[in-house]
């Protein structure tokens, strides 16, 4: 189906705040073979024809892959590729014959006029596509709300005071929706929907997805998170919380760091947007409107042939040489941080004054090199963490220190790849003590230093006499940290224990060092980007295998749209169709549930109102018409409610107790007499109350019901799935089943569902001689499941010589047997209006 343009989400940055440039012309289609591009300049169709390409993933981030300087003679813009660049890295994990094509920003400005001349070059020559934000937006986007509003708050800080972070500010949402929907617009430049796949990366592009999948239904869409992802009680804070949820919950696939990340995101859609997630064959699935949004855990790795051939330069084993003769007869600790305030680098200094406070025979033996990485934002914060850094070293070196000793050398400038390296092949231990950080790779690339080559031991006599080891101290809130199983794991903030694991690296013997270092480094060999690539792709195609087997269409408005994607006979049922099916038949039957169809579920009234109880009357009425009412409710309520419809029949509590009309006496379910059960259940379920704040139990006459919707969204969920298992085990050798609900566990006799009461109400008209030519049936949850697999069941008995209209309709838009829905209670509502108003009983004769 035709794709919805989302040309007006611009109107979210509110009006002309932002004066963005439209792309100078749009870019082609990179093709392979020859073929015909059509509807070029409006980005293409979601259907059609699709164009003859190979195999491509488009690689989306903030910045792209490039160097970019001028020319000294010509003046011109020259760019080459970042060899470091994890994006030029991933690469590995594709096959050769795919071809990868990357949007994003470049890290220098470019003038208006050169942009349409550097967009075609970065094109032809280096598979990029530019975004080109303006400055101002530029500004405000990155350096606003990605670094003063997101990051600090990824990281687990809240900005309680004006001193202590910026709070939210309007604006520079708006400027991140703005910048999103410009790096969407370029990639709906060169994007063959039907056979592209997008792979958006980090937090700086998180609504972007929205904006694609409102233009292409079935796009195939990724997204990786490198940094955390906080709490629900940190996350909950952001105004646009939902905004961003959402955004994410537009890709197919969503990649995180580690388990407690996707934990915390999960728990984020659970509590606020009400969203149940399930572990499918091994893979962790959202249903979010009919899309199963797929969640995946791996870190992500390094590259390891780039690592080893700057360790087979020449230059990295002199500096190794250079190293090693510096710090000849110490112990030489490394960290390698980028200056900001989370890296706890002044935490890192403390714990090494302490160690050489408590040890003095470690003084003039021990040295700490701190590399510190240019700070990749601005601010106050960065400027005191910067000035904590540099007092604490000087102050450890002045006590500890001497003319010819530094405990702790701070090497705050540009360091090469070379030197670096070098720095890591020496050291005998490395140290993170962030704070706070997503995926920090330092540790794997210090394994892998240390691990060494056949060129640089030669070189550098490393590695020759004795097999390589390597110690790790990480703390244990980085991403890393659960993959490294032998390092030492630490908590930053506590020194002392910082200090004693220092010192138990630094005199651990050879041996067990040489056992952690083994286990590490097949890990970190065999877990590395390529792996990491490769295995994102590969869970990315299989969450979109069933793209095209289902109907799509967009809902919601703004950051608030979704697609529903359902089952191709899956439609809205019309009034118009069913009433025409309605007039033609004589013989009809009608199920409806009651909460959640005829009543709204959120309504705090739960009886029925006038509406209601006026067409039911009148649908019940017509002789042509069996109407029954099937409900999970107690039998004295229901009557009561519907005493007004005389003629209603009512199936109680899921149809154990059941009569056909208000005349008739109440019949119950003669599979199921011995409740002997409920004197069993009653006491755990009062135990679990007890246990869980907000919850309740609702006692019938055949079950027994545990509600928690009011009590905490995961404590609730939890207890529910232990209760269920409890009461599983309690009553193996009972008549009676568990059953798991929207917010609760039921527990009700063997043998009972609505399916039974549908399937009975068949039956007896077929026995009377008069078989349905219509059946109706509505309902909203999983026990009217039941009762439309109880209809299908009983219509295609052989009994009956010819097969009625079945119109079987859940309410909501969401996967279900049955084949028409309603939008709504309201919807039902009207629908039944029109029927009641197509029947037209006659008046009864009174004598």
């Amino acid at each position: 189906m035709a794709s919805r343009s989302c040309a007006n989400f611009l109107d979210l940055a509110s009006g002309n705040l932002l004066d963005i440039p439209h792309t100078p012309r749009p870019l082609p289609r990179v093709m392979t073979v020859p073929g015909i591009i059509s509807d070029l300049d409006g980005y293409g169709s979601n259907d059609g024809d699709s164009d003859v390409c190979r195999e491509r993933k488009i690689i989306v981030a903030n910045m792209l892959p490039l160097h970019a300087q001028r020319d000294r003679v010509t003046a011109k813009w020259c760019f080459s590729f970042d060899e470091d660049a994890l994006l030029l890295h991933l690469k590995d994990g594709f096959s050769p014959e795919t071809e990868v094509i990357y949007v994003g920003s470049l890290k220098v400005e470019i003038d208006a006029s050169e942009q349409e001349e550097v967009a075609q070059k970065l094109l032809e020559d280096f598979n990029c596509v530019p975004t080109f934000l303006p400055h101002d937006l530029h500004k405000k986007f990155y350096h606003g709300f990605c670094k003063q509003q997101l990051w600090p708050l990824f990281h687990y800080m809240l900005p309680m005071c004006p001193d202590h972070g910026d709070r939210f500010d309007r604006v520079l949402w708006q400027a991140y929706v703005s910048a999103n929907k410009i790096f969407a617009d370029k990639v709906r430049e060169v994007i063959n929907p039907d056979d592209d796949y997008v792979w958006v990366q980090d937090y700086h592009l998180m609504v972007l997805p929205t904006f694609l999948r409102k233009r292409f239904h079935r796009v195939k869409l990724g997204f990786f998170l490198h940094s955390p992802f906080p709490s629900s009680e940190i996350y909950r804070t952001l105004p646009v919380r939902d905004e961003i949820l959402r955004g994410l919950l537009n890709c197919d696939l969503i990649g995180f760091q580690t388990f407690d990340y996707a934990r915390h995101f999960l728990s984020c859609c659970s509590r606020m947007l009400g969203l149940d997630y399930e572990s499918k064959r091994g893979h962790i699935g959202l249903d979010y409107s009919g899309r199963t949004v797929y969640i995946k855990i791996l870190p992500v790795g390094v590259h390891m042939g780039r690592l080893e051939s700057v360790l087979n330069l020449h230059s990295t084993s002199a500096k190794i040489k250079e190293i090693q003769k510096q710090f000849e007869g110490k112990k030489l600790i490394l960290g390698v941080d980028d200056m900001d305030i989370f890296k706890g680098i002044s935490l890192k200094f403390l714990a090494v004054e302490q160690l050489l406070q408590q040890h003095p025979e470690l003084q003039g033996k021990l040295v700490l090199v701190q590399i510190v990485n240019p700070a990749r934002s601005t601010g106050k914060d960065v400027q005191e963490a910067k000035r904590e850094t540099y007092l604490t070293a000087e102050r450890i070196n002045e006590t500890y220190g001497s003319s010819n000793y530094e405990p702790v050398i701070l090497i705050d400038r540009p360091v090469a790849r070379y030197e670096k390296s070098a720095y890591y092949a020496v050291a005998e231990c490395c140290i993170v003590n962030a704070v706070r950080d997503g995926m920090n790779l330092v540790p794997y690339k210090y394994i892998v230093c240390r691990q060494g080559t056949p060129y640089m031991d030669k070189e550098t006599g490393m590695n020759l006499v004795s097999p390589p080891t390597s110690m790790l101290v990480v703390s244990e809130f980085i991403g890393c940290s659960p993959s490294l199983s032998g390092a030492i794991r630490v908590n930053p903030w506590d020194t002392d224990a910082v200090a004693e694991a220092l010192n138990l690296a630094i005199t651990m013997p050879n041996s067990e060092k040489q056992l952690r270092h083994e286990k590490h480094y097949r890990y970190v060999s065999s877990h590395d980007v390529a792996y990491w690539a490769r295995s994102f792709m590969h869970d990315l195609d299989r969450a979109c295998k069933d793209h095209y087997s289902k109907r799509c269409w967009g809902i919601g408005l703004g950051l608030g749209f979704r697609v529903v994607s359902l089952s191709p006979s899956f439609r809205k049922l019309s009034i118009d169709h069913i009433v025409s099916a309605y007039k033609r038949t004589t013989r009809r039957a009608i199920f409806l549930d009651y909460d959640g169809t005829v009543v709204p579920q959120s309504s705090i009234i739960k009886s029925p109102s006038p509406e209601v109880i006026s067409v039911l009357s009148t649908l019940c009425s017509d002789p042509k018409n069996t109407v029954f009412i099937v409900s999970g409710r107690g039998r004295s309520s229901l009557s009561e409610w519907l005493a007004p419809c005389e003629m209603l029949g009512i199936a109680a509590e899921h149809g154990y107790f059941m009569r056909w009309n208000e005349s008739t006496k109440w019949e119950s379910c003669n599979l199921a007499a011995d409740l002997d059960w409920k004197k069993v259940v009653e006491p755990v379920m009062r135990l679990y109350t007890e246990a869980t704040d907000g919850s309740n139990i609702e006692i019938k006459e055949s079950a027994l019901v545990w509600h928690h919707q009011d009590a905490d969204p995961d404590f609730g969920s939890c207890q529910a799935k232990e209760l269920m298992d409890h009461l599983e085990n309690v009553l193996a050798n009972e008549p009676a089943v568990v059953k798991r609900g929207q917010h609760i566990v039921e527990v009700k006799p063997q043998g009972v569902s609505k399916g039974l009461v549908a399937e009975k109400v068949l039956s007896t008209m077929v026995k009377g001689g008069k078989p349905p030519e219509f059946v109706m049936c509505i309902g909203d949850d999983r026990s009217d499941e039941d009762m439309f697999e109880g209809i299908f069941r009983t219509i295609s008995s052989p009994s009956l010589s010819m097969s009625p209209e079945i119109f079987a309709c859940t309410v909501g838009q969401k996967p279900s047997k049955a084949k028409y829905y309603l939008d709504d209670t309201a919807d039902v509502v009207r629908l039944l209006q029109g029927l009641a108003t197509a029947s037209n009983p006659k008046p009864s004769v009174l004598p």
